[in-house]
């Protein structure tokens, strides 16, 4: 059924019974994707480290008159395999599978050259942009597999495909984020129902690139609403047959 992505062109309800899962869903392009996939029938599973945040978007999803939410809180950055373990049963107990999976939660940690770059910052954001996505997609996969059809999609970037000076740890991060999508969506394209697939944002209107750019003026960066589409054919039946493929806005 795969459709090109820039010509998809959503119908109302595309996710009508989907439960999908956002991480780093309280701030930035998880926000608008949990309340704007909710407006298309999803069932919108909150994972991020700030409850208040996430309890906004719940808010705003439930004053929508979407499908309700659930909150999951998550600090990606000391979660033990345990804790894993019990969010992947509570999601079973809950709602019995799961159709999609959205890795967004991310650390900049600093630009500065290799040579400066310290160790724990380094090490911080492996944890959080490498290790947790691959644990979190280790212990969902056999709810996704409950599902017709489901999809994992990761968060990429420009610099995980090429390298550029002062980026660091981040494209780093990014870049074993593209191999491990590659690595999942091979192992599981004969053997599953799931595809998988990363999406590079480009330029963002969001917190994380206003430190990136400090210096940026925001309003000449495209909003997180522009994403939505291409979010959404990922998570729609239009991208089945769609998997190991790195997908671009622009």
């Amino acid at each position: 059924m795969s459709t090109n992505f820039r010509t998809f062109s959503p119908t109302a309800n595309c996710l009508k019974n989907r439960i999908i899962a956002i991480s780093g869903a309280g701030a930035g392009i998880g926000r608008v994707l949990a309340t704007q996939l909710a407006a298309y029938g999803a069932t919108i599973i909150l994972m991020g480290r700030t409850v208040e945040k996430l309890e906004t978007v719940y808010d705003e999803i439930e004053q929508a008159g979407y499908p309700q939410a659930a909150i999951i809180p998550i600090d990606f950055s000391n979660t033990t395999e345990a804790e894993y373990e019990n969010i992947t049963a509570n999601i079973e107990n809950e709602f019995g599978k799961l159709d999609g999976l959205i890795h967004n939660a991310a650390l900049l940690g600093e630009r500065i050259p290799i040579s400066n770059y310290p160790m724990k910052v380094w090490e911080a954001v492996m944890i959080v942009n490498v290790n947790a996505p691959f644990a979190l997609s280790k212990h969902l996969l056999p709810l996704l597999k409950k599902s017709d059809h489901g999809s994992i999609a990761f968060t990429s970037s420009s610099v995980g495909r090429q390298g550029r000076a002062y980026w660091g740890a981040y494209a780093a991060s990014k870049a074993a984020l593209e191999n491990l999508m590659q690595t999942l969506a091979d192992e599981l394209e004969e053997t599953s129902n799931i595809r998988v697939n990363s999406i590079d944002p480009g330029a963002t209107r969001t917190d994380m690139r206003a430190l990136a750019y400090p210096a940026e003026n925001p309003s000449t960066v495209k909003d997180p609403e522009s994403l939505v589409p291409l979010f959404l054919y990922c998570m729609a039946d239009d991208s089945i047959g769609t998997t190991g493929q790195q997908l671009s806005y622009s």
